[in-house]
């Protein structure tokens, strides 16, 4: 099943659900069945609201946090490298500032010790 088209409130093709969703309407998608041959329409919802205090981030953005790439991932460690990331050959990791690969493809290779899941520093 494929998914062709997603709609916000307010577009055109979500008048319908938007008055009968109100509010708590997302998005609409619109999907395809190749095998059963059908169009369906699905809709996101708010379902429950409350308060919620986000955890503190686990680094500040000047931190530096160890990564692990692999030897053969030239790629990635040119990405370390034009970060401003450096080598330490003793723990086989790069080290770069956190606030250079937040959001990035970086970000997943932080490595963090399996003992007590903390990053290894």
């Amino acid at each position: 099943m494929k998914t062709r088209l997603i709609l916000k409130p307010g577009q055109k093709g979500t008048k319908r659900l938007t008055e009968k969703y109100g509010t708590a309407l997302i998005c609409v998608r619109f999907r395809y069945d190749a095998e059963r041959q059908k169009r369906l329409n699905t809709v996101e919802l708010i379902e429950e609201e409350c308060d919620w205090i986000p955890p503190p981030a686990r680094f500040a953005a000047n931190d530096l946090v160890p990564l692990r790439i692999a030897a053969s991932n030239m790629v990635l460690r040119e990405k370390v490298k034009a970060v401003g990331g450096k080598w330490v050959p003793d723990e086989k990791l790069w080290y770069v500032r956190y606030g250079a690969i937040i959001g990035g493809v970086l970000e997943k290779h932080i490595h963090v010790d399996n003992k007590d899941n903390k990053v290894n520093e």
